[in-house]
């Protein structure tokens, strides 16, 4: 985990992924950062905040494979024997090249429990889900999609560039995502992006902690909002 301490960590799992989207504009010193995901997203646990490195896949569902069955078998095990590599926490990232079409449910009972015994944090998919009374707890899957088959479901590619939601994705990203949706915290970003939360909340205090009080006014307010932006500028 270069350039990411056991305490960033903790503290990425506490917040949510818009707060690391706004950080990363902290550590920019403007607007404009866009590698995070567009669109809503379905998320098998509300509360669910993964945090991790990517690991990458492609799959496909909604049409019988044409290549040989054997080639199909010793690519899923690559593909299992890749996502249970690897140390730190990763995140699966596959991407359904069906897109909007997809009618495969790859991420169900089984393949949560695989991937969260294998280390994994939780999956990210532009496809399907199901099974959401008894996927593995503690693994949360963001999809596109809920729907009851598997269909064809195999895997195409393993260790590539994907694009899930409009964002692309290599491998070993580091992600932070939620219910809202993913972001990719840059690798430079990694030592600064901590203290750069903290400072993001403490600022954000400044207006929320006037708002709560019972005598908050229009003059408390925009004592309040000044402070908040000399304080973020």
């Amino acid at each position: 985990m270069a350039g990411l301490t056991n305490e960033t960590l903790d503290l990425l799992r506490r917040v949510d992924t818009p707060t690391v989207c706004n950080a990363i504009e902290v550590l920019e010193g403007r607007r404009g950062f866009d590698r995070f995901t567009r669109g809503t997203v379905l998320i098998s646990d509300p509360a669910g905040i993964l945090v991790g490195q990517a690991r990458t896949a492609k799959i496909s569902a909604i049409a019988r494979p044409t290549e040989p069955a054997e080639v199909i078998r010793a690519r899923r095990m690559d593909y299992y024997r890749y996502m249970a590599t690897g140390t730190g926490p990763r995140i699966a990232v596959v991407e359904d090249i069906d897109g909007p079409a997809a009618i495969g449910a790859y991420w169900g009972g089984i393949n949560t429990a695989v991937h969260k015994g294998f280390g994994l944090t939780g999956a990210l998919t532009n496809g399907v889900m199901r099974d959401l009374g008894d996927m593995e707890p503690g693994f949360p899957v963001i999809a596109g999609q809920i729907g009851p088959s598997h269909g064809f479901v195999h895997v195409k590619q393993i260790a590539c560039p994907v694009q899930v939601f409009g964002l692309t994705v290599q491998p070993d990203d580091w992600l932070h995502a939620d219910r809202h949706g993913a972001v990719v915290i840059p690798a430079d970003y990694l030592d600064g992006i901590g203290a750069a939360i903290a400072k993001l909340i403490a600022t954000e205090d400044i207006v929320l902690s006037a708002a709560r009080k019972p005598d908050f006014d229009f003059a408390t307010f925009e004592t309040a909002w000044a402070a908040f932006e000399a304080a973020r500028t």
